[in-house]
């Protein structure tokens, strides 16, 4: 048997393999395929430690935070424990075990997780299918609490409590805010528990980024033994007012599903997430604080925490808490149905358990759900299900025993350990199917997989709260070309090589996104570059769809159509062509982009809707088509809003005016809510096939654009964009610092303008926004981060072409 060292602390197999060069790196070229064997074979790994030095009354416990799955560890020789489950810490007393002349040796065999599953299926194959030491005396076990902001939002609780492990008096409770003490209470230890109320006078409350701030208090815990600190620890929490509210609404079938922090509705404009690299330990807390940031620039209020990835690391959720964003966190069960014996049951009570109480103290967390999508798969294998049997016992006999956890043990725990909290038996779940629109939350993958249905029409397909919907896109080239053995001369860059397609893991991904392509796009294989754009161009243009068209449902009070939209993906765990709008490099997507103008405070929206009036109930050939275009718009702020309201029009051939209007009345948008707003005639097919629209809010005292928005003939593949004539970027720089690109094209409207900067120093310039329409005499002024006053040659500009200029 060979030793090699470990390349990182926490650390994991592959990871130790590359290091050695044992294996290559699964994430370039097909190495992942060479790779395949690590996940069959045992690994063993050891370390030796000399003893730590004991007081009489202390203990020596060697605390393991995830050992990934099926492990046995030796100490000195001796079994102390067996694992099964890597999202339970297990805590081994080893005092005893300890070895005073030598160094203790400590050894951990995984054996292979996949072969043991498989022995599991084989056996029951009726079923629808980092550690370290510590040295203790007296310690605080846990520290947990629950807050209560009044409804009046004037006056907050929190109930705090700690078990204690060993002896000790008391317990002193402190609150801080920014390091400065607030209140404090100190408990008496009783059977090893203290608890105690504390009340701040004039608590600050915790808002979503886009409606205040996010102060952070600290809850201290001072374990006190005859007036000696024995231990102490501190969690941060905010104090705020978290609903789920579900009501009957108005004009429309149904209830509403929509979150409601310190009183204020939230239209929860978000996307999920995935474990952000296949190889954890890669996962610094600085990138985790990365990719929250970018989903805070990019409009988002929410992120929901899928169920098969992992109960992630406490980087992300403090970087959550700090910067505002919403969680929406998923028990870690997806897509199947779970066994129900009495040895599972007992593993996911202990791992629901410890991974709430791991959590439990986030303000970000509003909701957890008891799976992902396993009610989907219930109904498509037609297990049983009788939502008015409500005998749990009853369901531990039926072919769907894996109810008991979602709607008994999940539901039990949370109420238990996160009372304020709202639990959601799954997601989706709700009407009396999953795919009901009308009660509970939806995943509409109608468009991309099932019926696939044109994006267009997102606005039929929409729900109370949509919790998944997608649509895939390449990554950066930039992204590509790290993948490819030799780069951008690598032979297989090219948009159909097997490497590209090896980096896309979907079923089914060559037709479905070549349909998406071919029906919306104008669009070419080659060269590779231009490809990309288009994918991304396609994307962006179907998630900016469903934002807009979900938002407007967003209609006030009793009139919460539409509470929330999640895209899928916001993040990836390797290089890859796939629904994610940022790449596993950090790089935006167009859709990036086009999603962050989407879910802005202030938005202005237009959809073509096409009317067909027949000469009389008999005939086919004699039948009017009236083009109507429909204008609305959005106010997500806390303040109504008045705005001048402009609209034109330009032949997209000509590039000339064919109508210009300006409602003689100011434009009013109540807050937090869609307002319809106008509707113009666009006439017959032929004249609306090449006109395009721009519309803008102006503000009525500043005279500043607060929202603007184009609107094209759709799908563009047909339409016949002109081409540019004099766009060019001009990068200059406002005396406040900043710099700023201004664009501009004075003759012909031009779709999709994409800035790119790609030589070596390209991932260090940043750009505000991406992926813009510009219409005939229009400039535009993009935020820039990286680029000096002069160097506009470094700059690459894309935009949409026509299909003959391909």
């Amino acid at each position: 048997m060979k030793w090699m060292p470990v390349s990182c602390f926490p650390t994991n197999v592959h990871l130790d393999l590359i290091h050695n060069n044992v294996i290559s790196d699964p994430f370039v070229a097909k190495n992942e395929k060479d790779a395949q064997w690590v996940g069959e074979k045992s690994w063993i790994y050891k370390v030796a430690f000399k003893s730590p030095a004991l007081m009489p009354e202390q203990n020596a416990v060697i605390a393991f935070e995830g050992l990934d799955t099926h492990a046995t560890v030796l100490f000195n020789g001796t079994k102390v424990l067996r694992t099964n489950d890597m999202f339970v810490p297990n805590r081994v007393n080893v005092t005893k075990n300890l070895r005073d002349l030598v160094k203790n040796e400590l050894e951990i065999v995984f054996e292979s997780t996949y072969l043991i599953g498989k022995t599991l299926l084989e056996a029951d194959q009726g079923h629808k299918y980092g550690c370290w030491n510590e040295v203790y005396s007296s310690r605080i076990e846990d520290l947990f609490f629950t807050t209560k902001v009044d409804e009046s939002l004037k006056w907050a609780e929190i109930s705090a409590k700690c078990e204690i492990e060993g002896s000790a008096d008391e317990v002193r409770f402190e609150i801080l805010l920014h390091g400065i003490p607030v209140t404090s209470e100190t408990a008496k230890v009783v059977d090893g528990l203290a608890s105690a109320s504390l009340r701040p006078q004039k608590p600050e409350l915790w808002f979503p980024a886009r409606y205040g701030k996010q102060p952070l208090y600290e809850l201290k815990a001072v374990l006190l033994l005859e007036t000696q600190i024995c231990d102490n620890i501190s969690k941060r929490f905010g104090f705020r007012r978290a609903e789920l509210i579900q009501r009957k609404l108005r004009d429309v079938p149904g209830t509403s599903f929509y979150f409601q922090i310190n009183n204020i509705p939230v239209f929860s404009g978000g996307s999920n997430w995935i474990p952000a690299d296949s190889f954890i330990p890669r996962i610094e807390p600085s990138r985790y604080r990365d990719w929250v940031e970018l989903a805070v620039k990019g409009n988002q209020s929410m992120i929901r925490v899928w169920g098969g990835g992992i109960y992630e690391e406490q980087a992300f959720y403090d970087a959550c808490d700090e910067m505002g964003v919403l969680v929406w966190q998923d028990f870690l069960f997806a897509c199947g149905n779970y066994p129900a014996h009495d040895d599972f049951l007992d593993l996911v009570k202990r791992e629901a358990m410890v991974n709430v109480k791991r959590l439990r103290h986030h303000p970000c967390i509003v909701a957890w759900a008891g799976n992902n999508e396993d009610y989907q798969y219930q109904e498509s294998e037609h297990l049983d299900y009788d939502p008015q049997d409500r005998n749990p016992n009853h369901w531990l006999k039926s072919n769907f025993p894996a109810r008991y956890i979602y709607e008994k043990i999940l539901a039990d725990v949370t109420q238990e350990l996160m009372p304020n909290t709202y639990y959601h038996f799954g997601s989706p779940f709700g009407g009396k199917t999953t795919s009901d629109p009308t009660i509970g939350d939806i995943h509409q993958w109608n468009v991309w997989h099932g019926t696939q249905e044109r994006y267009q029409d997102w606005d039929k397909l929409g729900g109370r709260f949509v919790a998944e919907f997608g649509m895939q896109a390449c990554p950066s080239v930039k992204t590509i070309d790290s993948y490819l053995l030799e780069g951008e001369c690598d032979p297989e860059r090219f948009a159909q090589s097997s490497t590209i397609d090896f980096h896309n893991k979907a079923v089914g991904h060559e037709r479905r996104l070549a349909a998406y392509m071919i029906e919306n796009i104008p669009y070419s294989h080659s060269p590779l570059d231009y490809y990309v754009y288009c994918t991304q161009l396609m994307q962006a243009e179907c998630l900016a769809t469903a934002f807009r068209l979900w938002k407007r449902d967003w209609k006030g009070p009793g009139r919460e159509q539409c509470g929330g939209a999640l895209v899928w993906q916001l993040n990836d765990c390797w290089p890859a062509q796939s629904w994610s709008i940022v790449d596993y490099h950090l790089r935006p997507k167009l859709a990036h982009y086009a999603i962050r103008r989407e879910l802005a405070d202030i938005t202005i929206n237009m959809k073509r809707v096409v009317r067909e009036i027949p000469a009389d109930k008999y005939t086919r050939a004699h039948v009017k088509r009236v083009h109507r275009l429909q204008l609305f718009g959005t106010n997500l702020s806390l303040r109504s809003r008045e705005y001048m309201f402009h609209v034109q029009a330009w032949d997209i051939i000509t590039g000339k005016p064919s109508f210009f209007r300006i409602l003689d009345d100011l434009v009013r948008l109540p807050c937090n809510q869609s307002t319809e707003i106008v509707e113009y005639d666009l006439g017959n097919d032929e004249t609306e096939a090449r006109t395009v629209v721009a519309a803008w809010l102006i503000d009525s005292e500043g005279g500043y654009v607060d929202a603007r928005s184009v609107n094209w003939p759709e799908p563009l593949k047909y339409v016949h964009f002109q081409q540019p004539r004099d766009l060019y970027p001009d990068i200059f720089k406002l005396e406040g610092g900043r710099t700023f690109i201004a664009i501009e094209e004075r003759q012909v409207p031009v779709k999709g303008i994409a800035l790119e900067v790609n030589d070596q120093n390209g991932d260090a310039v940043v750009f505000e926004d991406n992926c813009i329409d510009l219409v005939p005499g229009e400039a535009l002024q993009i935020a820039v981060k990286g680029l000096a006053v002069g160097e506009e040659e470094r700059i690459t500009v894309r935009y949409l072409k026509a299909g003959i200029d391909l």
